[in-house]
């Protein structure tokens, strides 16, 4: 053992010989390091504090933005659509004095509003406070408030989560189905559902009313009266000559306007989507039935031209999102090729590859972020507590000067640093070899050398 120690001693001592006598002959190892010096390049070394930091961050940088292309989307779509107003009422004036019969409106159980085919619904969500990275907010200026039409699938189509179904729905429901989607896509699920437009469910009141209109059904129901009421109330002379008549799954129902008047618990009863409800001033079921077959010919006609607009648009949007495609894998083509400008951050030393980091669009990268997306650095090479980031003067009267930020990381607490130094454009970063990393490349290299100049000595 003692033997073996001697040996390893007699090693290094004729190797440190041998390197002082290279050395002596002008064969030496030279490493880069980070010096401060005075002359035409100068250069001052900074220890990198947190005054140091927030003094290298005021420098002046806007990070590149991405070209507008991958801020735009194709469209979504919107504006509720609907039938117009009701055909005029039939009118027979020489009709002659019947007894009008009364056929009652059956009873219908409360039930939850449903969502359908036309509805709007307002998103909001939580808002971020700067970008605009995910669906976002509630209330106030910090919230964001979207409205989005169910399409003839049942879906809307939410930006960056795609089509949602909720038709046939309730809010509760529909609530859930979106909350879903939101968790499936990593968005944050804060959010509030509400229908902005009820489009899917109507009832139609013409005849003798103030106005001729669709009414819609909401959560809250919707009433007989309240239905007459949105129509401007009874525009009818002689009540004993007037019914109001409500057709309903192929049924027609009377219900005579005074007996209207005496029973008020005939304005409670509930209408559902599809009914409709003509005030007549004549006695011409006939007639009546085709105010109605009427109705359902014109909204069957519009839904029909509603579904050509729809298709035209889902064509043109799909244009549009292919030629969106086409401009951004071209963006993404000619940065690979290099053809677009970038800034860049080098890195030499002991880093794990020495190499050139691209900074991102849209936001500032800090020493951490460059450091550790290239791998970091190899501490049993690298010197911990010699890293710099070299960074030249930006001002044209002090071109050629270079400030060394140094960044001591033998307390690994330091690091908390390279969280915050903002990275600017050909900043190189630099970090220096250990001690023994030198001594031990020095020598590998001066071996051959000792070995051969021992063997010359021999002979």
């Amino acid at each position: 053992m003692h033997n073996r120690i001697g040996g390893l001693a007699r090693v290094a001592v004729l190797a440190m010989g041998g390197l002082a006598v290279l050395s002596g002959c002008g064969v030496t190892y030279h490493s880069p390091k980070v010096t401060e010096r005075q002359g035409e390049l100068p250069v001052s070394v900074v220890e990198l504090t947190p005054k140091a930091v927030a003094y290298a961050n005021a420098s002046h940088y806007t990070p590149r933005a991405l070209p507008d292309v991958f801020y735009a989307y194709a469209g979504s779509y919107g504006g509720a659509t609907g039938a117009g107003a009701l055909p005029a009422a039939p009118y027979l004036p020489d009709e002659s004095r019947q007894r009008l019969e009364y056929r009652p409106l059956p009873d219908i159980n409360p039930q939850p509003y449903r969502i359908g085919v036309g509805d709007v619904l307002l998103l909001a969500t939580r808002g971020a406070a700067s970008t605009v990275e995910q669906l976002s907010g509630l209330l106030a200026a910090q919230s964001q408030r979207q409205g989005y039409t169910v399409r003839d699938d049942g879906s809307i189509a939410i930006p960056d989560i795609g089509a949602v179904q909720l038709a046939g729905l309730t809010l509760q429901q529909a609530e859930d189905q979106l909350f879903q989607a939101l968790v499936s896509n990593q968005i944050d699920p804060s959010f509030s559902l509400e229908v902005a437009e009820f489009n899917s469910q109507q009832v139609a009141v013409g005849g003798a009313v103030r106005t001729a209109k669709l009414v819609p059904i909401t959560p809250n129901n919707l009433t007989l009266g309240q239905a007459l009421i949105t129509a401007g109330g009874l525009a009818v002379r002689d009540e004993e000559f007037a019914s109001i008549r409500i057709y309903r799954d192929g049924t027609l129902y009377q219900i005579p306007v005074e007996t209207y008047r005496a029973q008020p618990a005939i304005k409670d009863k509930l209408l559902q989507a599809g009914d409709a409800v003509f005030v007549d001033t004549t006695y011409d079921l006939d007639r009546a039935f085709e105010f109605y077959k009427t109705k359902i010919d014109v909204v069957n006609l519009r839904s029909s031209a509603r579904s050509q607009a729809l298709q035209a648009l889902s064509t043109e949007i799909a244009i549009r999102r292919s030629a969106l495609d086409e401009r951004r894998r071209l963006f993404e083509s000619r940065t690979e090729l290099d053809a677009e400008g970038r800034d860049y951050v080098y890195l030499s030393g002991e880093v794990t590859k020495q190499n050139r980091f691209p900074l991102p669009y849209g936001r500032q990268a800090t020493l951490a972020d460059v450091l550790y997306n290239e791998g970091g650095f190899d501490n049993t090479t690298g010197d911990p507590t010699e890293i710099y980031v070299l960074r030249g003067s930006s001002d044209p009267a002090k071109v050629g000067e270079i400030v060394a930020y140094h960044l001591n990381a033998g307390n690994a607490a330091n690091m908390i640093m390279a969280t915050k130094f903002e990275m600017r454009p050909n900043d190189v970063i630099f970090i220096e070899e250990q001690p023994i990393t030198k001594w031990g490349r020095a020598l590998q290299q001066a071996f051959p050398t000792l070995l051969n100049a021992a063997g010359r000595a021999a002979l």
